[in-house]
Parts: structure tokens; sequence; C-alpha cells
């Protein structure tokens, strides 16, 4: 089996395709350090509709595999578009209809580890 990439780097590349369909409120919070997390990162935002959530995991996994070759492990939620989670084993991306995001409440969830919230890069 091929070794997966650096988590920091498939982090940064998703965050680089949600940002380029416009995610809103883009949040990487970092899990390495919190105990018995599964994870290193879960990289949230949300979107305004279910068109763009759909859009924005559908080129989140695009330009993983594009850029690195990396393929995602498993995915949820595309029936609905309301909540889209995109796990890479060690990167887990959710992407949220505005209201389900509010709902869900994952950084109070995760407020023991490091939450970044990321400004655009334009």
């Amino acid at each position: 089996m091929k070794k997966q990439a650096d988590s920091s780097k498939i982090a940064d590349i998703a965050i680089e395709a949600i940002q380029e369909k416009k995610g809103n409120d883009i949040v990487k919070i970092d899990l390495r350090e919190v105990g018995k997390s599964i994870s290193d990162f879960f990289i949230i935002c949300h979107a305004d509709s279910t068109m763009q959530v759909s859009t924005i995991a559908e080129y989140v996994e695009k330009h993983l595999r594009k850029s690195i070759k990396e393929h995602v492990w498993h995915k949820e939620g595309t029936e609905n578009n309301q909540w889209v989670l995109l796990d890479y084993v060690d990167v887990v991306v959710h992407v949220f209809q505005s209201e389900y995001r509010s709902f869900y409440d994952l950084e109070n969830l995760w407020s023991d580890a490091k939450i970044a919230r990321i400004e655009y890069s334009y």
C-alpha cells in the first residue's frame, strides 16, 4: 500500500481547494495533541447552498487527487449535501450547509484542540 502524504500537506491543499471554491469561515483544527484522537486535522467550512457544498467537496477530492495523488478513503453525505465528510484518514474535511454547521458545532466539541481560522489568500 502506498504511503499517505504528510497530513499537514493534505490539510493545506484541502484548504487551498476550499478557498478556490469560496467556502465560508474555514477552520483548521489540529488534533495531534488531543488524547485519543484518530485524525491529525479536521478542516471545516460551510456553504450557503447544497449545490455549493457539493461543488466544494468534489473540488477538494479532485484537487488532492490531481496535485498529490491522494485519494479519499471514505466519504459520506453526498446524497443530500447538507454535511459532506471526506475522510483522508489523518485529515477529515467537513463541508457543511450553514445551518448544519451551527447545529453540530464541531469547533466547540473539539475546543481543547488548537483551532486556527484561515484567512483568504487572494
